[in-house]
């Protein structure tokens, strides 16, 4: 059996629809299910049990020595939310008992951190374990990340393998859910279906213009495939970033949809919500080096291609992957 957290959400599912592609049928889907807009996500996949995260612990008691791997991919993901205390829960606290059941039953685990472990960048983007202490996160939810990853690595035992995985800013199907915490691709869709024009956030730095600002933007299929290329590869257990390691522009992205669309570019800027403002990145580019160097050689989907693909194949036909 292989047990996906965070089951019904954007990665997690399709990191199931990754696995049965490649003939996993015995999966275990473990989240709060309580959604049904996020259960969507999980309509045609082939799923052994769901388990409520709730009775996880328990089911991990009763089922360990027969769960082949894990991917931790759960989550309380909103970088506005500001209450530390439900990142403590939700994602430091429970992470630890799944790293400790793992060591309990030998079980192997690949859990979830963020690029929001980064900050401002000001340590650069290297998933090099010496400047992880160093890392000063803008938002609790990246601090609970950086936490983890910081006491994963004091441990003395750890799981037989594990890997913790510094997502940048991924996209594609089965974000749909999100609502403002989904991809940029996915609002500029749906801002130039209503209006054939796209808003994109001001600068307010003097170093980069109007939707200049660079992140490291991955497609969904790219992730799961290198998620399930540590499923396979398991040595040099660690801490990895996952991006393309190309930065590309705001600019970039929104054009591209309107070309997908068939459309001309039109594009205004707005000021950065005053509660994001003091902790939005102008700059992202995962340095991929140590993912290269364990093996993983495979070229990632450029922004262009990556966004003809979802905008034609997923969101004007609404599906799912």
């Amino acid at each position: 059996m292989i047990v996906v957290t965070g089951a019904a959400g954007f990665i997690g599912s399709a990191m199931i629809a990754k696995l049965n592609s490649e003939g996993f049928k015995e999966i275990i889907a473990v989240d709060d299910f309580s959604r049904e807009d996020k259960n969507k996500n999980l309509e045609g996949k082939i799923i052994k049990e769901r388990v409520h995260r709730n009775d996880f612990k328990n089911w991990f008691d009763e089922n360990g020595r027969f769960i082949q791997f894990i991917f931790h991919l759960g989550a309380r993901t909103d970088t506005t939310e500001f209450d530390k205390s439900i990142f403590d829960k939700l994602n430091l606290n429970y992470t630890r008992m799944i790293w400790e059941k793992c060591i309990d039953y030998a079980v192997p685990l690949v859990y979830a951190s963020s690029a929001a472990t980064y900050g401002e960048g000001e340590n650069g983007y290297v998933d090099d374990h010496d400047i992880i202490p160093q890392l000063k996160p803008l938002n609790p939810y990246g601090d609970s990340k950086n936490d983890f990853d910081i006491w994963a690595l004091k441990q003395k035992v750890k799981p037989v393998y594990w890997t913790g995985i510094k997502f940048f800013n991924v996209f594609g199907p089965n974000e749909y859910h999100k609502g403002r915490m989904a991809s940029v691709v996915f609002h500029t869709f749906n801002q130039i279906a209503k209006s054939d024009h796209m808003n994109l956030f001001q600068s307010h730095r003097d170093d980069y213009n109007h939707g200049e600002q660079k992140r490291d933007f991955i497609y969904i299929k790219d992730v799961v495939n290198v998620l399930f290329y540590h499923m396979n590869q398991r040595n040099n257990s660690g801490v990895y970033n996952l991006g393309t390691g190309k930065a590309r522009t705001f600019n970039d992205l929104a054009t591209a949809v309107f070309t997908a669309l068939n459309k001309t570019p039109n594009i205004d800027y707005i000021p950065i919500p005053e509660d994001i403002r003091n902790t939005y990145q102008y700059f992202t580019a995962a340095n991929m080096d140590k993912t290269r160097n364990k093996g993983y050689h495979e070229p990632f989907t450029s922004l262009e291609n990556a966004i003809v693909d979802y905008v034609q194949n997923y969101l004007v036909q609404n599906r799912y992957l």
